[in-house]
């Protein structure tokens, strides 16, 4: 076998990004201080990914979201004409949140506090006994818009009054590549959320790099992404792709569950690299897979892509489909974490076995990342260590040091960008 399949390519892939090749300092983990300038300069200037599109299919459709890190609740709503629009979610009379739903389907939305009405397109249509109030007119006191845009089926929202640069900017050569993927079951997630006890960055770290999978996850999928051949779950590529970055990881083509896990025997699609990464025969993912962006390398040995969208997000692609990761700051130390995977509805229960044994074992794996980004929260929080030493196959964890690095203390988007 062809040890040099299993090398990262470029092998020195750290260094053909300019990205040093030295420690990295811990404090951006655990400084309140430096949170408060990630929380102004990043998340309140970066174009933010909340979803799909496919959440409002149709006029009157509306979701919200908690931006806590910006202090923000996002109504998010899809008008008669079909147009994606955002607004805050904070009525003009007296500040207090409009819609208290989290999802559902209006034509207009009505505050709870003194029956303000807005139409769907953030007008202010109705208010209560308004001839008592003083020189008011109401064109001037809708809800406060929010820019956003769509790209690829996903919706994106700038908190910036004026965002400095497009959406498409934004992305740069990430939005080249990705271009045209048809992403299957993108109107049926299955949402998993939870609060963690660390900082959103040390949960992002943990999900874009597999150094760590054959140890931390030896009884799980350690031998799913790791074997004999690749002992340490060397990835097949990486690439910086501007503020963004993306890595695509080895999976082990003999793969099979241990006689003992008759579960696992049961349910394991043997058209997939790994049992773990897939849930679905959908005929739509042929063309799914065929896209170049989807396995980059068209190795046969192949898991799973991870793309992570500056800041926050990691779209995440495999045999079986796609999913997301969102990391949420709620402080220098917490983090809502929230993770989205697209599954078609099951047509039989075959199928349907299949997504629960799938959902169920990418939990379990994922506990014991959260369980083990507490301790290391609490273990850089000691300042018993001032940096971390990096390998070539953390290489994406270095680069967002890099991005947030530029970010927090460039003037202006487009410098941070450069």
């Amino acid at each position: 076998m062809n040890e040099q399949l299993f090398k990262l390519s470029p092998s020195n892939v750290t260094v053909e990004a300019g990205l040093s090749t030295g420690p990295v300092s811990v404090e951006s983990y655990i400084s309140p201080e430096h949170y408060a300038r990630e929380k102004e300069q990043v998340f309140r200037r970066a174009w933010l990914l909340l979803g799909r599109e496919e959440e409002i299919p149709n006029a009157g459709d509306f979701v919200t979201r908690d931006i806590d890190v910006c202090d923000a609740n996002v109504l998010i709503t899809r008008s008669k004409g079909g147009h994606v629009r955002a607004f805050h979610n904070v009525c003009s009379h007296r500040g207090s949140h409009v819609v208290l739903k989290p999802s559902g389907n209006a034509g207009k939305f009505v505050c709870p506090y003194h029956n303000w009405t807005y139409k769907n397109d953030g007008s202010l249509v109705g208010v209560p006994d308004e001839s008592s109030f003083f020189n008011f007119d109401k064109k001037n006191c809708g809800l406060t818009p929010i820019a956003a845009e769509v790209w690829e089926g996903w919706v994106f929202i700038n908190l910036s009054p004026e965002p400095q640069v497009s959406l498409r900017e934004f992305l740069g050569p990430l939005a080249d590549l990705m271009a045209g993927i048809p992403y299957p079951a993108a109107g049926h997630p299955i949402v998993i959320q939870a609060d963690i006890d660390a900082n959103w960055k040390a949960i992002c770290d943990a999900f874009i790099e597999t150094y760590h999978i054959p140890v931390l996850h030896a009884e799980t999928i350690g031998t799913t992404y790791a074997s004999p051949e690749n002992p340490f779950a060397h990835m097949l590529d990486a690439r910086m792709l501007g503020a963004h970055r993306l890595i695509s990881t080895y999976g082990n083509a003999n793969y099979a569950a241990k006689p003992s896990n008759k579960v696992e025997r049961l349910g394991q699609d043997t058209h997939s690299t790994a049992s773990v990464t897939s849930c679905s025969n959908d005929p739509a993912l042929v063309s799914f897979l065929e896209h170049p962006a989807v396995n980059p390398t068209k190795s046969t040995s192949w898991a799973q892509d991870v793309y992570h969208v500056f800041p926050h997000v990691h779209i995440d692609v495999g045999p079986g489909g796609f999913w997301t990761h969102n990391f949420w700051p709620t402080s220098h130390k917490t983090t809502r974490y929230e993770a989205r995977f697209y599954v078609p509805p099951a047509a039989t229960v075959a199928e349907r076995f299949r997504q629960e044994l799938f959902i169920s074992r990418v939990v379990e794996v994922a506990l014991e990342d959260l369980a083990n980004v507490a301790r290391t929260q609490k273990g850089m929080q000691s300042r018993a260590k001032g940096f971390m030493y990096l390998q070539e196959n953390e290489v994406a964890i270095r680069h967002l040091h890099s991005t947030l690095d530029k970010w927090v203390k460039a003037s202006t988007v487009r410098e941070a960008l450069a």
